[in-house]
C-alpha cells in the first residue's frame, strides 16, 4: 500500500506499507541523500518472512513534499511522530540509516520513544557526524561544507562523488546508477539543508535518553559515518549491541544484505 500522510498544513510524507497485517512492524528511515527505495533488499525479503515493513520518504526526498524549510532533526523527528500517530503504530521497531539513524535517535529523545519497542541503527550519523572540540572522531566540518557547496553548484557531480565513497564492495555500474538516481529524486535545497544539519547538530544528550533495546549495525570500512561513531553510540546507549560488518562501507544494507537481514530479524525476535 502507498499513501500520503499530512504532517504539517503544507507537508505530506510519502509512505509505502508492505504486508500491513504482518506479525511485527519495522519502520525504516532512509539516509541522506536517498529515499525509502534504498531498502529494496530488505523489502524483497522481510515482508515474505511475515514482517510489516513501512518505508517513508523524508520530507524533501523521494515522493514526499519538498518544502523550503524543516530539515533540522527536531522537525524530521516530528514528521516521524506524525506518521506513527496516523498509522497508530505500537510496539514497533524503529530503524534508521545514516542521517535517518540520527533522526531516529532524536525521535527517541524528543518523543520519549513513542510507540517504539526496539531501536535499530545502521551506519548512523550520531552522536556527531563531524569533529568537535570534545569529539575527534567524525569528518572535518570542511568536508561537509564542501558537500553543501557542491550541491548548489553541481548536484549530479556531488552525488557521483559521494557514491564513490558510499560502498566498500564492488558494485556494478547499473547499481551505482540506481543509487545515484535515488539521490536525484530529492530537492537540491533539501539535500543541502540536511547536510547543514548533520554538519552542525549533535545528539550526545539524546543517547542517554534511549531506554529500549538497541541494535547498532555498522560497516568497519564506512567512510561517511566512521566506525568509531558506532563504538561511541554503544557506550552511550543503555542496553545496546554493536555488530561490526567487516565487508561493508556505508551501504551495509546492500553490501552484506543477508547478514543485515538476519541480524535485524534475530534482534526483533529475541
Amino acid at each position: 500500500m502507498e499513501y500520503y500522510i499530512q504532517v504539517e498544513p503544507d507537508v505530506k510524507i510519502f509512505v509505502e506499507d508492505l504486508n500491513p497485517r504482518g506479525k511485527k512492524t519495522i519502520l525504516f528511515i532512509h539516509g541522506w541523500p536517498l529515499n525509502h527505495k534504498a531498502y529494496e533488499y530488505q523489502f524483497n525479503v522481510l515482508p515474505k518472512m511475515g514482517y510489516r515493513c513501512i518505508g517513508i520518504d523524508t520530507r524533501g526526498f523521494g515522493n514526499s513534499d519538498k518544502p523550503i524549510s524543516g530539515y533540522d532533526y527536531n522537525t524530521l523527528s516530528d514528521d516521524i511522530r506524525g506518521v506513527v500517530e496516523a498509522l497508530n503504530l505500537k510496539n514497533f521497531t524503529l530503524g534508521g540509516h545514516s542521517m535517518g539513524g540520527a533522526t531516529a535517535i532524536r525521535y527517541m529523545a524528543r518523543h520519549k520513544g513513542y510507540g517504539v519497542s526496539k531501536l535499530a541503527l545502521f551506519g548512523a550519523a550520531a552522536p556527531s557526524l563531524t569533529k568537535r572540540p570534545n569529539f575527534p572522531y567524525g569528518l572535518p566540518k570542511e568536508t561537509v561544507t564542501k558537500l553543501i557547496q557542491e550541491t548548489y553548484n553541481d548536484r549530479p557531480k556531488m552525488l557521483r562523488d559521494f557514491g564513490d565513497i558510499f560502498l566498500f564492495q564492488y558494485a556494478t555500474q547499473p547499481l551505482q546508477d540506481w543509487f545515484f538516481n535515488l539521490g536525484l529524486e530529492a530537492a537540491g535545497w533539501a539535500t543541502a539543508d540536511c547536510a547543514t544539519t548533520f554538519r552542525d547538530e549533535e545528539l550526545f544528550c539524546d543517547l542517554e535518553k534511549i531506554n529500549v533495546p538497541t541494535l547498532i549495525l555498522h560497516g568497519i570500512h564506512d567512510k561517511v559515518c566512521l566506525f568509531k561513531l558506532a563504538e561511541v553510540m554503544k557506550q552511550g546507549i543503555k542496553n545496546a549491541k554493536l555488530v561490526p560488518f567487516e565487508y561493508s562501507g556505508h551501504g551495509l544494507f546492500w553490501e552484506e544484505r543477508d547478514k543485515f537481514n538476519k541480524e535485524l530479524t534475530q534482534f526483533i525476535e529475541n
